[in-house]
């Protein structure tokens, strides 16, 4: 079986490749992806994007990326896309009508329930096949929808969880981002917070990033040590500052407690706060509010992330109750979703 495989960000090919496992080897992609997986047809570096302004600068780059994903379609069995709804759906779209009968199946789906949920009768429309991740996405679907919640692919590849904590915080991971622009604006306030804990600090740093991206972006280093793995690091830590996305799901499943701090462009942040409708930027707070009515780790956005800020939350956090309530999340998350995914496609 080919399949035409759409899949831009790095956590999407974390994902893919555990998806990959379970189609067997009999199982062909074409398309965007990790290189790793095949022969894709772009480095995925050359996609990276921080915001809406920087996706503005790279329309025409990815206009021209997108037709050609869709004359791609003519050769294979099935479509796969995955999260990246600002390219997808219109690739979607655009080989639904080329192609009627070609089956497509959306992993990680819009987030159309946070914002633009006119994307939903699209989506139901355009989609074959709508694998959900969130336990509550469904209920924004119509009755018919076909959509299925397949469990999270977080709970494919991270192994090991907390079952209790240390008394005492000794060792704090810090998560300045995979985005140049996020690590340029958390590094200098996590330096000065470390200056303020005693604690042994650990600054988590993407595999891909070379010795001149790190000298670039994270300056000096002395007062840390270093780790690419983030979750074996998460799982050894204590306690974690961690800039918005999937690494504080990532930290909230293992059981880590943590702070989310991001600091945004101020035209992508006035942009976004009028277009997303959410009381919480963190993914584990958004389930876990849905789940339990409240928040399950502390956020600061913008002008809120200070050094004072972050320790005064360091110092009065509730780390047991954190503990608790990590469980409860896993509990309502189920299972991972590269089993049931790999069916629908196989189907």
């Amino acid at each position: 079986m080919k399949i035409l495989v759409s899949a831009l960000e790095h956590s999407a090919n974390i994902h893919l490749k555990s998806l990959k496992k379970e189609l067997g080897s009999e199982v062909e992609f074409v398309g965007i992806f990790d290189s790793d997986l095949g022969n894709s047809i772009i480095d995925l570096r050359s996609l990276a994007i921080m915001g809406f302004v920087d996706a503005i600068k790279k329309l025409k780059f990815f206009f021209k990326l997108n037709s050609q994903m869709a004359e791609l379609a003519c050769e294979v069995d099935k479509v796969l896309l995955i999260d990246s709804s600002g390219f997808n759906l219109p690739l979607a779209k655009k080989i639904k009508k080329k192609y009627p009968d070609k089956e497509i199946i959306y992993y990680i789906l819009p987030q159309a329930w946070a914002w633009k949920k006119k994307r939903i009768p699209v989506l139901e429309k355009t989609i074959d096949h709508l694998c959900s991740i969130l336990p509550f996405e469904k209920e924004y679907y119509s009755k018919n929808a076909p959509i299925t919640y397949v469990g999270h692919p977080l709970l494919d590849i991270i192994k090991e969880y907390k079952e209790e904590l240390n008394k005492e915080i000794k060792h704090v991971a810090f998560m300045p981002g995979s985005r140049k622009g996020e690590i340029r604006k958390l590094m200098p306030i996590f330096r000065e917070v470390v200056k303020k804990l005693d604690i042994e600090a650990t600054i988590i740093i993407p595999k891909h990033f070379t010795k001149e991206d790190i000298n670039e972006l994270y300056g000096n280093l002395t007062e840390f040590k270093t780790a690419h793995d983030a979750h074996k690091t998460l799982y050894k830590a204590d306690f974690a500052f961690i800039c918005s996305g999937t690494a504080t799901l990532e930290a909230a499943l293992i059981g880590t407690p943590f702070v989310l701090s991001y600091i945004a462009k101020s035209l992508d942040y006035f942009i976004a706060s009028k277009l997303v409708k959410l009381s919480h930027i963190g993914l584990s707070n958004i389930m876990f509010s849905k789940l339990k009515g409240r928040d399950l780790h502390p956020e600061f956005i913008q002008e809120d992330v200070t050094i004072d800020n972050l320790v005064k939350a360091y110092q009065e956090y509730d780390r047991s109750r954190f503990l608790e309530d990590s469980k409860a999340l896993r509990a309502y998350l189920q299972h991972g979703s590269s089993k049931t995914v790999a069916s629908v496609i196989k189907r």
